[in-house]
């Protein structure tokens, strides 16, 4: 075992060391549990136990210097003895079955070493993303059993009611239970069918973070690291997989560039507007290094199609320098296996830009995007176009529709500004 810091209050840092492992190590003591007890209820307390005990060890006995290991092996000790208890209660406990090869801990040293017990994350998240759950409640499963958010700290995420959020949680896991969905990661076709919507959760948790539908914030820092958090994960556990490559790197791309997006006063700020110098160029050297490790293009999926684009952006020293004619290149390619309203708008607004506003607006007006009539982004893009051709009434328009359409208190003043100019001529 360790030994708290005598040069800080002992019970302040072994807090901090806790919730630190906490954040580390929840969604892999979470995974081993529940492959043992099958319940998600059961294993989420059991856990809580082993994080409560630590909380009254490590101040008597000093932090371990493995606390992952400590959690890991005081939680899977509890599990087991749960399942023992129900035995001798008489109770039909299926996972009982699976003891003997589940590596049940006897009285042996304090510390398991974790290498020898699977790492059952990737199970988890497979379960928490599975396709019989509603979208909204993959992504709330998700932030809670794999990357160790409360239910309060989820609300606060997407700006939404904390009961709306316990119940989101609560039908995911009866869903779970009483559809007996596999605790497992599919094999052959069916991984390559189920995958998409684990790489689906893990974005849309990013663009939430990255382009807030609601509140006053424009860009919320905390969700766009918690979804490049779990691609990490996702990366680690599946190394080989081009598409998780793929998301992980776009990600990354677009997270560089995510302090550049608002001003001092937090109001938007365009990508043409922005000050390069000021990109994460960590970032962008491991997306661009991710991207090369997904492999060539050739069938490539949309999230290494997407790294691609953003990884023009990256390159380009400045918004004159930028290949648009490569972007509408790649969005066409994009199209091919991703096809999309949202898509084909963003290959409308890079044809603009390779081309001009009246090429862009034709673009747009060649394209169904019926399927988009209420997202502000359309109205947006044919404002521009329209305002830099000069046609200011009509323009106003347009911006008007986009005021109607968006939530952001940020945006909302963007498109205000840009309407004002419209109706005073500038």
């Amino acid at each position: 075992m360790g030994s708290t810091d005598p040069g800080q209050r002992p019970d302040a840092d072994v807090n901090e060391r806790v919730v630190e492992a906490f954040r580390q190590e929840y969604a892999r003591v979470v995974a081993s549990v529940l492959r043992i007890v099958r319940d998600i209820d059961a294993a989420e307390e059991i856990v809580q136990e082993a994080f409560e005990q630590a909380l009254e060890h490590w101040p008597v006995n000093g932090t371990p210097d493995r606390p992952g290991a400590w959690l890991l092996t005081t939680a899977r000790r509890r599990a087991f003895d749960r399942l023992r208890r129900a035995r001798r209660a008489g109770a039909r406990v299926e996972a009982l079955a699976y003891e003997a090869t589940l590596g049940a801990p006897d009285e042996g040293p304090d510390v398991t070493e974790p290498e020898a017990i699977p790492d059952d994350r990737l199970r988890l998240i497979f379960t928490c993303c599975h396709p019989g759950l509603p979208a909204d409640s993959r992504v709330a499963l998700t932030l809670r059993l794999v990357g160790g958010l409360s239910t309060p700290e989820i609300a606060r995420a997407f700006l939404v009611p904390e009961p709306t959020i316990a119940q989101r949680l609560v039908r995911a896991k009866r869903t779970i239970r009483d559809r007996a969905f596999p605790y497992e990661v599919p094999e052959g076709a069916e991984l390559s069918e189920r995958l998409p919507a684990v790489l689906a959760v893990v974005y849309l948790i990013f663009n939430e973070g990255y382009a807030a539908h609601t509140g006053d914030a424009l860009v919320r820092h905390d969700l766009c690291e918690e979804a490049v958090r779990l691609g990490r994960l996702l990366a680690e556990l599946m190394p080989d997989e081009p598409e998780v490559l793929g998301l992980l790197a776009l990600m990354d791309l677009q997270a560089s560039r995510a302090a550049t997006r608002t001003d001092a006063d937090g109001n938007l700020v365009l990508l043409a507007d922005q000050d390069r110098s000021r990109w994460d160029q960590a970032r962008i050297a491991r997306g661009l290094a991710c991207l090369d490790r997904a492999g060539p293009l050739a069938g490539a999926g949309p999230y290494q199609r997407q790294a691609t684009i953003a990884a023009c952006h990256a390159r380009a020293v400045s918004w004159e320098a930028t290949d648009w004619a490569q972007i509408v290149a790649h969005y066409r390619a994009l199209a091919e296996v991703a096809p999309s309203p949202v898509v084909e708008l963003n290959r409308a607004v890079a044809v603009g830009l390779a081309q001009g506003p009246a090429a862009g607006l034709a673009a747009l007006d060649g394209i169904d995007l019926s399927a988009l009539q209420s997202y502000h982004l359309l109205p947006a893009a044919r404002a521009d176009f329209l305002r830099r051709l000069g046609r200011r009434a009509e323009a106003a328009a347009e911006y008007r529709r986009a005021l109607e359409l968006t939530d952001n208190a940020r945006e909302r003043r963007f498109y205000s500004a840009r309407l004002g100019a419209c109706e005073a001529g500038g």
